[in-house]
């Protein structure tokens, strides 16, 4: 584990997305809460929280941080639904890897509870977006170059 201890604590942010592809007739089912499971926008929201949370129980080395907010957003695309969470701290180190844990288990419980009405549901493009304070500075996602490389603004 990374020794952050002569670190100042500041305020940092992250954004991560994450896209889960699937067909309009189940993504208005989505939208208009017509589920067994009951409102699984509500549910993934939460659990995305608390994966923001839990994050340093989930990755081994990962600092335990203060987390100070969490907001998941969900937008509907023509093949699917873009899930984004954005988390911030006021801490020694960032909030990456959390927004990132908070997307993966959102998109990982809109599948669960989707499963049973769609089959070939496709989780893909989870990617940190950007991300502001700390030592390195800020990072804007804007795109990658043909070996692979991001773009850090």
């Amino acid at each position: 584990m990374k020794d952050v201890t002569q670190k100042l604590p500041t305020h940092r942010e992250a954004t991560a997305e994450g896209k889960i592809f699937m067909p309009p007739e189940i993504q208005t089912m989505l939208r208009e809460r017509q589920l067994e499971k009951g409102d699984a926008l509500e549910v993934a929201r939460v659990a995305g929280i608390m994966a923001a949370k839990k994050t340093p129980d989930m990755i081994p080395l990962c600092h335990p941080i203060p987390i100070t907010g969490v907001d998941v957003e969900y937008e509907f695309e023509p093949d699917g639904v873009r899930v984004k969470a954005t988390v911030r701290t006021i801490a020694q180190t960032g909030v990456e890897m959390e927004a990132l844990a908070a997307v993966s288990l959102i998109t990982l419980t809109l599948y669960d509870m989707l499963k049973p009405y769609y089959k070939a549901l496709e989780i893909h493009e989870i990617r940190l977006l950007k991300k502001s304070g700390g030592k390195s500075g800020d990072y804007v996602y804007i795109g990658s170059s043909a070996n692979g490389d991001t773009k850090p603004i």
